[in-house]
């Protein structure tokens, strides 16, 4: 009955979608709107304001009262709720080599995804620097393998190691009844599909990073302490996830996440949750499909997610040629989640309004900036995020 509900509901999504001439990913893009003037009136939930309309004017508030809630709530509506485990997952360490003219080693570690032996393995890419004590790391998704891609030696020489996981080894990014990948190792007796607020592929790929970070904490090579989470696209949109439902990971930088990333839903402006939902069902939970076409019900939006990282540092990155992603918006999710810094006595965005192309705005513990370029991860991306990890990794 359950999986008759869902089908029934992507049914009617598609069918309005259809009926709105917008009937695969292509017919998004041509008829998607990015023109400001037709941003739809909206008002954002006041991320400082508690359910029963108390106000939160404290840090204290936010911790005890606040932000339990708010997480809550996009884990239930949103993400879905990822899987608990005790201990461990198992792992074991594949050789070590030389690399970079002996300046760093890489090293493999095979992760399986559950404690049944025939769970899915995942090959971790260490990439670590010469060094006499713990170095900071970035934990970075990927999307294949392609390391000239990673800035591995601009890394390296700046004192921090690189740990790479690639999203599909861990679940299909297809539209499939979660029958294959990590979500049947956790069913419950009879189970065959995630319940309504059960996790979506987004939180599996985040639960992965928090996993690999289990990891590092029991190596002695890393500061487990100084972990920042990158992803970039939908990969951005699990790293936003992981940093904001897991208090460890000491940086967040969501690259390019645009819509269900760090841009505000209710904007409009190039993918919508309407695309999302219609092309892309099984990235978060089955209740999130109620919103598809019903952006200002949410009882909260993206800035609430970026909010959900405070205090600690986030780098939310756009590019001046990915309107699908709409930077304005990306931008607003970090400025509209600024109030839950200033609660610690932090700076959230340090600018009003959107910085120029190419310059980014690293001041605050909200740090953004949009360069020149395409939806990708580009040099110009590495450089910032690696002078912004070293203000916060001394």
């Amino acid at each position: 009955m359950r999986i008759l509900l869902l089908s029934l509901l992507v049914f009617i999504i598609s069918s309005a979608s259809a009926q709105n001439g917008t009937v695969g990913k292509k017919d998004f893009i041509k008829t998607a709107n990015y023109d400001e003037s037709k941003i739809p009136s909206y008002t954002l939930p006041d991320i400082l304001t508690c359910i029963d309309g108390e106000k939160v004017t404290t840090a204290k508030q936010w911790e005890k009262k606040r932000r339990p809630e708010l997480l809550t709530m996009v884990t239930d509506y949103m993400y879905g709720r990822a899987p608990k485990i005790k201990g461990m997952l198992p792992y074991r360490m594949g050789e070590t080599e030389t690399i970079l003219n002996g300046t760093a080693i890489h090293q493999t570690v095979y992760m399986r995804l559950a404690q049944q032996s025939d769970a899915p393995e995942i090959a971790v890419q260490l990439y670590i620097p010469n060094s006499s004590k713990p170095v900071p790391a970035f934990l970075f998704m990927i999307f294949g393998d392609k390391p000239e891609d990673w800035q591995i030696a601009e890394n390296m020489k700046a004192g921090i190691a690189l740990v790479t996981f690639r999203y599909t080894a861990v679940t299909p990014d297809k539209k499939y009844l979660f029958e294959t990948g990590i979500h049947p190792y956790y069913y419950k007796k009879g189970q065959t599909y995630p319940m309504p607020n059960e996790w979506g592929t987004v939180a599996a790929w985040s639960w992965t990073a928090s996993r690999i970070l289990d990891i590092l904490e029991k190596d002695k090579r890393f500061n487990a302490k100084q972990v920042a989470v990158l992803g970039h696209s939908r990969l951005g949109k699990a790293a936003l996830w992981a940093g904001a439902s897991d208090e460890r990971f000491a940086i967040t930088i969501p690259i390019n996440s645009g819509c269900c990333g760090a841009a505000l839903s209710r904007r409009q402006i190039g993918e919508t949750l309407e695309c999302v939902n219609y092309n892309f069902p099984y990235w978060f939970c089955g209740n999130y499909l109620q919103f598809a076409t019903r952006e200002n019900q949410m009882p909260f939006d993206q800035h609430s997610v970026v909010a959900l990282v405070a205090p600690r540092p986030i780098y939310i990155a756009s590019a001046s040629e990915d309107n699908w992603a709409d930077p304005h918006g990306e931008f607003l999710g970090g400025f509209y989640a600024s109030p839950a810094y200033e609660l610690y006595g932090k700076k959230g965005l340090a600018i009003q309004k959107m910085p120029a192309i190419d310059v980014p705005s690293t001041e605050g513990n909200i740090a953004y900036h949009i360069r020149t370029g395409r939806h990708a991860v580009l040099p110009y991306d590495w450089q910032q995020f690696i002078l912004f990890a070293k203000k916060y990794f001394k």
